[in-house]
């Protein structure tokens, strides 16, 4: 390796460190505050909190690591370029694409192992996060106890609840409870409904008691004799207060190491995922037949297939189907008929819903295989947006690359999100959601490549303001470039011509090979201009 590729991957590698470390840092502080209220209150050891968090940090990797490559290549080159250094490089004949190559082997390197962590080490870490996470929240009932769902509590209790709030979420509103038979588990019995409800504990005690207030309690009764069944007798009762104790041993007995059996799109490596995308298509499939089937087979259609049936209705040009029917039974006939519409049209809504899911599911699976390559494709682009643009601008350090790089980012970023929440209930195919962003950043990172390769600005304001003049029909005034003791006065389009141009277009306009007559101060400008980057003129 040459001293220039190794001077210039050193000073990449030394702020691409130290970027990386900011920003996990303060994306790993994110997650401490979202999901505070898992962690605090349980007297969970430092140990365990770390290990939470060291599970949880690989999930950051897809987010932090395309940014940290965009900021770092910003600030490296940005650096280069206000301090002159890349000047130093073109005027020994060594060109952009030349400096970047090292860092390029580096990148596709950094891309080749960001596929490989996010294949295997992400979905491990996914895994045991989960795991973790489940057993910690068994460690508080009040966690257990979700809002809006019926959260299981102990084996006998299902609860559902409206709204928690106090200091430790221990008052609840709206409270649903299912309670199981221990004689019949099967089935849940008996039904609260409670206005308000209160968790009461006492510190080392295995005990909670729930305390209702205004209680609807509902009970199912099965009676011995099978013919008082039929009845469906029931019981029910109004009490102002009703407390149920919750025996916590097991909430106090959980080990935080437990294993689960967890299933998630996100903890599937890429073979995996294409077994289960395959399995869940052919299910779906699978579903959408058998549906169809059995809504065809509940018409009644199939019937008529018997010829005996069919010569028993058949009748020459009905104008009324209920002329096949008897009088009497036309009632009956019309009655069964409304039924068995409304029937059809529950069920396909039900089933509209059902499908809904499965497509959702689905969906998220074939995300998640892109994902996986689309990080990797991304760490590429994002470099060749942010090495041009740090060349272009000219300004090192955390101020204004970093201003820009954010920008780029968020642009990125949210592109991507809104992307795959589209694609996840169907308005956008999974393959174009993942892959939106990183196709609309590559032809930017074309096009800047392009503009820093040919020493070109972003925009140039003083051309396109003097375009603006001239279809107002507006005089340039007088402008001058100065070199030395020398000026060179000039108009101000003569001007923007001459800075506009790159080193190959002012040696053409000195020789007067670019096809286009010029006076002879935007000539003398010329020579100033490329006397000033080092040019001999006598050899031009």
């Amino acid at each position: 390796m040459k001293i220039l590729d190794r001077y210039i991957l050193t000073t990449y590698l030394k702020t691409f460190a130290s970027v990386f470390i900011i920003l996990m840092f303060i994306f790993v502080l994110q997650s401490i505050w979202l999901y505070i209220s898992e962690l605090a209150g349980k007297d969970l050891a430092f140990s365990v909190i770390l290990k939470f968090l060291w599970f949880f940090a690989p999930k950051l990797i897809p987010m932090v690591l395309p940014l940290t490559i965009l900021v770092a290549s910003l600030m490296v080159f940005g650096n280069f370029a206000e301090k002159y250094e890349f000047a130093a490089m073109k005027s020994t004949g060594i060109s952009l694409q030349r400096a970047m190559r090292s860092l390029m082997v580096f990148i596709i390197a950094l891309a080749a192992t960001a596929f490989l962590f996010s294949n295997n080490v992400i979905p491990y870490s996914e895994y045991k996060w989960q795991n973790l996470r489940r057993n910690i929240a068994q460690l508080s009932p009040s966690m257990v106890i979700a809002e809006g769902q019926f959260s299981q509590v102990g084996d006998d209790f299902n609860i559902k609840v409206d709204k928690k709030h106090g200091e430790r979420d221990q008052y609840l509103d709206n409270v649903v409870i299912h309670k199981k038979n221990p004689k019949r588990p099967n089935n849940n019995n008996i039904v609260m409904i409670a206005e308000k409800g209160e968790l009461i504990g006492e510190e080392n005690s295995n005990t909670l008691t729930l305390l209702l207030k205004n209680v609807n309690y509902y009970e199912d009764i099965v009676p011995d004799k099978v013919s008082e069944r039929d009845k469906l007798p029931f019981a029910k009762s109004f009490l102002d207060e009703y407390a149920i104790n919750l025996d916590l041993t097991k909430f106090n007995d959980v080990d935080v190491d437990k294993e689960n059996e967890l299933n998630s799109h996100n903890m599937y490596q890429v073979h995996e995922l294409v077994q289960e995308i395959d399995t869940l298509s052919r299910a779906f499939s699978t579903d959408i037949s058998e549906f169809g089937n059995n809504m065809y087979y509940r018409t009644g259609i199939v019937k008529f297939n018997d010829e005996k049936v069919a010569d028993t209705v058949a009748v020459e040009n009905p104008s009324n189907v209920l002329e096949l029917v008897n009088p009497v039974r036309k009632l009956e006939v019309v009655s069964m008929a409304l039924n068995n519409v409304k029937g059809t049209l529950q069920s396909v809504d039900a089933k509209k819903n059902e499908f809904k899911v499965k497509i959702k599911r689905l969906n998220k699976h074939e995300i998640a295989f892109h994902e996986k390559f689309a990080l990797a494709i991304a760490c590429i682009i994002l470099f060749f947006v942010g090495a041009p643009l740090g060349a272009i601008i000219r300004k090192g350090g955390m101020g204004l690359p970093m201003v820009i790089a954010i920008m780029l980012f968020l642009t990125y970023h949210f592109i991507g999100i809104f992307a795959k929440n589209s694609a996840e209930d169907g308005t956008l195919h999974p393959f174009i959601a993942t892959w939106l962003s990183t196709a609309i950043m590559l032809p930017l990172s074309i096009w800047l490549t392009y503009r820093a390769t040919t020493d070109q600005g972003v925009f140039d304001m003083d051309t396109f303001f003097q375009r603006i003049a001239r279809l107002f029909g507006k005089k340039a005034t007088d402008a001058a470039i100065v070199d030395g003791e020398e000026a060179v006065l000039l108009t101000q389009s003569e001007k923007a011509l001459v800075l506009s141009r790159n080193d190959k277009q002012l040696i053409a306009i000195v020789k007067q090979t670019d096809g286009e007559p010029h006076s002879n101060e935007v000539l003398q400008a010329a020579k100033q201009q490329l006397k000033s980057k080092g040019y001999d003129l006598d050899s031009l």
